[in-house]
Order: structure tokens, then sequence, then C-alpha cells
């Protein structure tokens, strides 16, 4: 059975209103060193969390994008102008046309982008789709290996196979774990929580990967931009670098120290992710993100507080 320890408890005047409960692992190159919550080595899905790690490729096959470019290829992006405008100039350089991504429709995250679509009467566009660079980037890596665009979301086409062994080659996998859909439609694995902290510092922390690590650290927004918890964590920070994925995740990584932690909230709830990924900052002292941790009311009364134990 898992154990997950409450992370997130909300008081409203005296009484817990809402608690949320997840795991904490920190570790550096070698091993996993401190824990919240015990996990019992239970495989949980990367999610976008997988992005960095599928980006390795760019580089180990010479794939020739700016760190702009890369940085919408490990996004989950809020479908904004900038997100969808680099997502163009990626297919424009590989001669590619968006017709051929799988990644699906959404409206963008962007709640302003989203406003101004509505006052327009425009529609959603595939490139606002949150995980649409990291698409893009499958189809320039099949032009450059001259692999099928047909089937490139499947489990067996020869780039989800150079995924999936890459990914497994970072994170130190030496047995077979679940690997399922992520949302997008492509093939995503799952591994303990320790491991997937392994892959990062293998990326980060690597001068193969120098361009990817100055991707995030030089174009936090791109990563994922209004209000995504990532983008704000490495805009107030030096040298961290944070990915968020669905399900709960966020990885950050302090490359100057070379150690990195993983947040998992079990129940997935946004907020208290971001809540714990500060504290767990602050407390490393690796960055002094403040948040409002105070209750209120619609007319600003103050009636509670959020208490995060860590």
């Amino acid at each position: 059975m898992l154990k997950p320890e409450i992370l997130v408890q909300y008081k409203r005047d005296g009484l817990t209103d809402q608690e949320h409960s997840g795991f904490i692992v920190l570790a550096d190159k070698e091993h996993a060193f401190d824990f919240t919550g015990d996990a019992k080595n239970y495989p949980f899905y990367l999610r976008s969390c997988a992005k960095p790690l599928q980006a390795s490729l760019i580089i180990d096959y010479g794939l020739d994008l700016t760190e702009e470019e890369i940085a919408l290829c490990c996004a989950s992006h809020a479908g904004e102008d900038v997100h969808v405008n680099i997502a163009k100039q990626i297919l424009k350089k590989n001669r590619l046309d968006e017709t051929m991504l799988k990644c699906g429709l959404h409206k963008p995250l962007s709640k302003t982008k989203q406003s101004q679509m509505l006052i327009n009467g425009e529609k959603e566009n595939i490139l606002q789709n949150n995980c649409s660079g990291k698409h893009v980037m499958m189809l320039a890596l099949c032009k450059i290996n001259n692999w099928n665009f047909v089937n490139y979301d499947k489990p067996e086409h020869p780039l989800q196979i150079a995924v999936k062994n890459k990914i497994y080659e970072l994170c130190r996998l030496n047995k077979e774990y679940p690997v399922t859909k992520d949302g997008c439609g492509v093939p995503i694995m799952s591994m303990p929580l320790e491991n997937m902290l392994y892959g990062y510092l293998n990326i980060f922390c690597n001068p193969k990967y120098e361009k990817i690590k100055n991707a995030f650290l030089n174009h936090p927004y791109i990563i994922g931009g209004e209000d995504r918890t990532d983008t704000m964590i490495m805009q107030n920070s030096e040298g961290i670098v944070a990915k968020v994925g669905a399900g709960g995740l966020c990885i950050v990584v302090n490359t100057k120290e070379e150690q990195a932690f993983v947040v998992k909230i079990s129940d997935c709830d946004m907020k208290a992710r971001e809540l714990v990924v500060c504290q767990v900052l602050k407390n490393l002292k690796w960055a002094d993100i403040e948040l409002d941790k105070t209750i209120k009311t619609l007319h600003g009364d103050i009636v509670g507080e959020i208490i995060v134990h860590i």
C-alpha cells in the first residue's frame, strides 16, 4: 500500500476544510536520500515531465534548433502567440505542416488568450495544444531520420522506440514498467519517483545537454507561460530548472548543486502542488518565493490559512 503524507491543509476558522497528500523525494546523481511519504517504489507516469528527457534526442540526432525552439519542444505551454509562432517557425524550418500533428485540439491554457479569442470569434488551433512543441519536435526527428510521419505516435514506431530506450538509459531503469498513452496520444513511460530524478540530473547536469538546460534557464516563459508554475519558479530563482506534469507532478533541479526533487500530489491538485514545491525550495534555500496562504471570502475577509507540512 502506498503511504502518502498530508502535505497541505486548508484551515477555515480552526477546522480542517481541505487536505492534500503526496510524496516528496530528493536526490543527487548517485542516490535518493530524502523522502516524505512512502511510495514503495511504485511507478508513476512521467506525463509532461517526460518532455526534456524526450528532447534529449534533439541533441543525440543533431537536430538544428535554437534555445527558444528547444524550450518549446520541452514545454507544457499556455498556447499564447509566442508559443504558436515558435511552433510555426520549427515547422517552416523543417518543411513540415501542422496538419501532420497528432496532438489533438484543446483551448489554450492562457485565460487571457481565451478571452481574446472569444472576443474575436476565433476557434482553437492545434498549435495551441500545450504539447504541440513536443509533437513538432517528433515530426522533425522523423524527418532527419527518414522515418514515416503517418504513425509517429505509435509505440512500435522507430521514434517511440528510440524515446523509450533513451528514457530508460537516462533514468537508470533495469526492468520494464507500464506504458500507456499520454493525454496528447503518444506513449508515456512510468517509473519510481527517484528514477525520474536520475533522468533529470542526467540531462540538466550533463555538458552534452547544456543547450536543453539553457533553454529552460534563459526562456522560462516559453516552457510554460501565463500562470504556469514552472515558469513562475524559474523567473524567481537562479540556476533552478522546473517542469510540471499532469497527475500532480513537478520536478525541480538545482543545476549548481546538482540535486533535484520531485513532488507528487496524490489528488493532482495544482494549487497544492505549487504550494509544496515553493515550500521545499524555501526549506532547501534554493529560492524564496512567497505565496499567499490566507483563505478569504469574496469580500476579502480572512477566514483561515493554508498550512504546508514540510
